[in-house]
């Protein structure tokens, strides 16, 4: 199907959009897919906060070029194309287990922020726990130094308070 020019500068500008919305896109090769294959699959990635998208190859390399990314050679043939907006380990997972258990599909590659990563480090990105995991992961290294320190603040006072205990427990046997 052919586009006219209008067309196609719309369509690369919806492309240059996702691509500055985006912290990580990963592409994939879909030959032998069927639209209901596909349509699970962007459903999936719906559910990470994330969108896929069939794109035409010329129109989206010449989107990298304007949005300062350098054009990686596997951006030939069928490409669908998934971009992170805010995970992008939770793609890269979706990805990963889309790809699962087929001999035909396969990731390609894809960038992370503006730098070229391969088919195995996206395979890596996706062993990474999920962002809410990491965060309380964080955070409890953090609070363990704050914790620790307000209870050997507090053990004195409680030390305190167990001797006047036993001492106010014996003194009514003594009377």
């Amino acid at each position: 199907m052919a586009f006219t020019k209008k067309e196609k500068s719309e369509i690369t500008a919806r492309y240059e959009k996702w691509l500055s919305e985006s912290q990580a896109l990963f592409a994939l090769d879909y030959v032998s897919m069927t639209m209901k294959e596909v349509d699970a699959f962007r459903a999936k990635a719906r559910e990470n906060g994330s969108e896929i998208h069939l794109v035409k190859n010329t129109l989206f390399t010449r989107a990298l070029e304007s949005q300062g990314y350098k054009v990686p050679e596997f951006f030939e043939g069928t490409s669908l194309v998934g971009f992170a907006f805010n995970d992008p380990p939770s793609l890269a997972k979706t990805f990963t287990d889309f790809i699962k258990g087929s001999e035909t599909r396969k990731i390609k590659g894809g960038f992370l922020g503006k730098e070229i990563i391969t088919d195995q480090q996206v395979k890596a990105l996706a062993d990474l726990p999920p962002l809410p995991v990491m965060r309380a992961t964080l955070l409890g290294v953090i609070q363990a130094p704050a914790s620790k320190l307000v209870r050997t603040l507090a053990e004195p006072a409680r030390s305190m308070a167990a001797v006047v205990k036993a001492y106010s427990e014996k003194a009514p046997l003594a009377a």
